[in-house]
């Protein structure tokens, strides 16, 4: 069975929310790429629309947008996510995944695409903590 945990955040609120997802609702990410939009009902999100933005599997390695497939590779970077140099013109292989959604990731990020009628703090049963 597959298990993700999924950061949800929420541009206009500031915040970001962590869900576990697990069964079903795994199972919509599954064979989805980053820059996809998925509904948010299986997450206890109705009504709201997801985006991918990224991920990482077990081990914290990295899923690049513009990385077609969904194994991992290493490739030679300068510049860009999941490389920052620290002298100018250093480049370095690195080990990066492919953009597409596979059983072996462990989080998935995403973006409030679209949003619903009743808020995430309500939807979530976080309203109490927010208030607190």
């Amino acid at each position: 069975m597959v298990d993700f945990k999924v950061v949800v955040s929420d541009r206009k609120a500031g915040r970001a929310y962590n869900i576990e997802a697990s069964g079903a609702a795994a199972s919509a990410f599954v064979g989805k790429k980053i820059g996809d939009k998925v509904e948010g009902a299986p997450l206890g999100l109705a009504g709201y629309s997801l985006q991918i933005t990224g991920g990482s599997d077990r081990t914290g390695i990295a899923a690049r947008k513009d990385l077609p497939g969904a194994g991992r590779r290493r490739i030679l970077l300068s510049k860009g996510f999941g490389f920052h140099p620290e002298h100018e013109g250093e480049r370095r292989r690195k080990t990066i995944r492919g953009n597409e959604i596979t059983q072996d990731f462990v989080q998935i990020n995403a973006v409030v695409a679209a949003y619903g009628e009743k808020s995430m703090d309500e939807l979530l049963g976080k309203a109490e903590a927010a208030q607190n």
